[in-house]
Parts: C-alpha cells; structure tokens; sequence
C-alpha cells in the first residue's frame, strides 16, 4: 500500500498540467503579489479574531433597523461572515502563499 501511495505522488508531482496549475495558482513575487496575499488572506483573518463579535453585533444591529432589502442582505452576510471569527484555514493558506511566494527560488518565465 506505501509503495503505491507513493508511486502515485510521484507521478502527481510529476504531472505537467497539475505544475502548470500550481504556478498559475501561486502569486507573482512583487509587491502586488505580496499585498495581495496580505490583504485577501491575512488581514481579514486577523481583523475577525479581533473585532468578529463587535462586528457581528453591529451587523445585526443594522439588519434589524435597514430599511430596505439590498441593505438588510448586506448586513446580514457581512454578520455570516463574522459570526465565527476568524479562519485559521484561510490564515494558514495566506501564510503558506507568502512562504511559497519566497521560499521557491524558481526564476519566473521570461516571455
């Protein structure tokens, strides 16, 4: 069984298309790259372990006074998303994207 677990990594690894998959997946190493991680991945993580609960509380506060539908739906998703924190999921993907952003020295393709 580790014999075949590991004959199909390999071949995984090997795998032209999923390489090309995972280089398209991986953020440009720039400062964009960077603050696009940073700012999609980690600071809302991190503003969720925070403030999530006063937010939530906030939200649900407008919910209940909006007066119109469009508004209570934003509300009422902006609560959703903050009910429960932050993710350590998406905080661990934004710092495993930075960690690969700068850890794999691979020079990009010049075109």
């Amino acid at each position: 069984m580790k014999k075949r677990i590991r004959f199909v990594t390999e071949r995984v690894a090997k795998n032209p298309a999923l390489q090309k998959s995972a280089q398209s997946l991986k953020p440009d190493r720039s400062i964009w790259g960077v603050l696009g991680v940073v700012f999609f991945f980690i600071v809302p993580e991190i503003i969720g372990f925070i403030w999530g609960g006063e937010i939530t509380d906030w939200a649900h506060a407008q919910t209940l006074s909006e007066a119109t539908e469009v508004g209570r739906k934003f509300y009422w998703i902006l609560e959703k998303i903050f009910e429960d924190g932050g993710s350590w999921i998406n905080l661990s993907i934004g710092v495993l994207l930075l960690v690969w952003l700068f850890w794999d020295q691979e020079k990009p393709d010049s075109h």
